[in-house]
């Protein structure tokens, strides 16, 4: 499974362009407004939102590649922990032989 991680402005960017859009189309879908100003706000907000999909898209993507960063911080690979002694935990017995 692959793990997906955002910072909040990444976050709220894509929540917020994805309400955009829904707005627009239910502007451009309702008849509350008259013509000409639902359409105009709708035809914008939908703009905004199809727009800003791609950088999105592409944002998440980046998110999910395995980083190196992250790599060297796993156990595995730390140089920090080269040599030290893992103390056993509770329940640790069970898998001993």
């Amino acid at each position: 499974m692959k793990e997906l991680i955002l910072d909040l402005p990444t976050f709220a960017f894509a929540v917020g362009t994805r309400v955009a859009l829904g707005i627009g189309v239910g502007l451009l879908i309702s008849e509350q407004l008259p013509v000409s100003r639902r359409r105009a706000i709708g035809g914008a907000l939908v703009a905004v939102g199809a727009a800003t999909t791609v950088p999105i898209l592409m944002s998440v993507r980046r998110r999910m590649r395995p980083s190196r960063r992250r790599a060297e911080f796993s156990i595995e690979q730390s140089e920090r922990l080269i040599g030290t002694t893992r103390f056993p935990r509770k329940g640790d017995d069970v898998y001993e032989r």
